[in-house]
Order: C-alpha cells, then structure tokens, then sequence
C-alpha cells in the first residue's frame, strides 16, 4: 500500500523528497523498507519494547532541548492537550531480528505526566518515533506530529458520508467511498473559497452554514430570484462563495 501510494504521487506530479508519516501501527519493517525502496523519508512511531526503552534511556539529560508547538497537540495516552515538550535523539537500529535491520534516528519528545502534579521530580511520558530525516531534531518533531491531521479528517467523513455506508454490499460501499472522498474535497474546497472561519471548520459546521442554505427560488414579474434571509449571520462568505464560483454579481439579501 505504501509503495503504491509512492508511486501515485510521483505520477501526480509531486517532486522532491516524499515523506511517508504514520502511527504505531505503521512503524514495521516492511513499511520502513517500502519508504527506503522508493527513495522516501519515513517518520513512523515504533512500539515501545525493551530495546526502545533502552534506547531512550541512554539518551543524556543534558541532550534534551525544549519545544513549543504553535498549536495545541493531544497527548495519544491521556487524550491531555499540551503545548509545549522537550526532544532529544539518538540513533537506533530497528527491527535486527529480521533479514531487513534499519539504523536511523530515534527521535523522542517526552512531556510531564499530568498524573504526577506535585512530584518531588519530574515523571515524564516518553513519545519516541523511527525517522531518516535530516531535519534538526525540534523541525522533525513538529514535521512527523502533523501526521495526525488525517484523523480530523477520518473522523469528519465518519461524521458524514462513511455514517451512512451502504455495508450490505461491497462495491456499493467501494463506490459509496468514492464518492464520499469526492464530496470531502468539493467541502473543503468550497470552505477555503468561502474563507474566513470557514476554512478551518468541520464539514458538520459547513453543511450546516454554507451547504444547507436558508433559501427559495421565487419568480416576481418572471424574473428568477433567489430570495435569501435576512440578518443571515453567514450571508458574506456565501456571497463570496457565489462570487468566486458563478463569476457575476450574487443575488442581493432583502
């Protein structure tokens, strides 16, 4: 799956250094030598056995360096939201039990277990993940966190279109999933189109503003009118939206 999504990226244009982001269940060998194969960087999390713990705790307190996130992330054990942490690494040869053993960069963000607030020391909670990346150790931090923007949007379409899966059949849930990643990009796209808060928000919040429109079709001296509430609180960015897509002047609020 790795391999292949590596090869439709080249075909879709995409030049430079590909990078393949992923979570505990990602971070095997085989994913790591498709990343490798095809000439990608792969920042995957390992899990956490001896050898890994061994790793991190050879690492010095003097190697930790602290970060700041410019947004909050969420702590994967406690589901807390923090931001700010501190990074440090140290190399590491993944998966020597197998044919394919992986020396890279071992790179861990550690941050104070909320569970111990009045500790005489600090407890932290260790986070490490597998990267072959150059990027300084605070960069790679922040660069393999953003893997996690793809579970907004599983849980956007969940929250939609995937709700509602015909599961009784198989290709009609194949062609169901089509069309609800067809739908996905349609929303975003008309949210960054329609600007302002839009751009960022939840496709429950751009159904509810933007796609279901408080509006009728009326025809006064069979002139084709779309009539539009009053005081609409969204009325500027649908208006912008009509502009941008249509191309001439939008429909004036009563």
């Amino acid at each position: 799956m790795v391999a292949q999504a590596i090869v439709t990226a080249r075909m879709a244009g995409a030049t430079g250094t590909i990078m393949v982001r992923g979570d505990s269940a990602y971070g095997n060998s085989g994913v790591v030598r498709a990343c490798t194969n095809a000439g990608a960087e792969f920042s995957v999390v390992l899990i956490k056995n001896s050898l890994v713990h061994k790793a991190i705790d050879s690492i010095a307190d003097s190697a930790w360096i602290p970060v700041k996130y410019p947004g909050a992330v969420r702590d994967p054990d406690t589901g807390a939201w923090i931001s700010d942490a501190e990074v440090a690494e140290t190399s590491f040869t993944a998966f020597s039990s197998t044919k394919y053993p992986v020396t890279a960069r071992l790179i861990v963000r550690r941050v104070k277990d909320a569970k111990f607030p009045d500790a005489l020391f600090p407890v932290w909670r260790y986070h490490p993940f597998f990267t072959n990346t150059n990027l300084p150790t605070a960069t790679a931090d922040l660069t393999h966190r953003g893997h996690a923007i793809v579970e907004t949007v599983f849980s956007d379409l969940i929250d939609g279109p995937l709700a509602h899966l015909p599961s009784g059949s198989f290709g009609a849930n194949s062609a169901w999933a089509l069309c609800a990643a067809i739908a996905h990009n349609l929303l975003r796209a008309t949210a960054v189109i329609a600007g302002g808060p839009h751009t960022k928000a939840r496709g429950a919040t751009l159904r509810r503003k933007i796609v279901n429109v408080p509006a009728r079709f009326v025809r006064p001296q069979r002139t084709p009118t779309l009539r539009l509430p009053h005081h609409w609180p969204w009325a500027d960015a649908w208006l912008r939206l009509w502009s941008n897509i249509i191309g001439f002047s939008p429909p004036k609020l009563p």
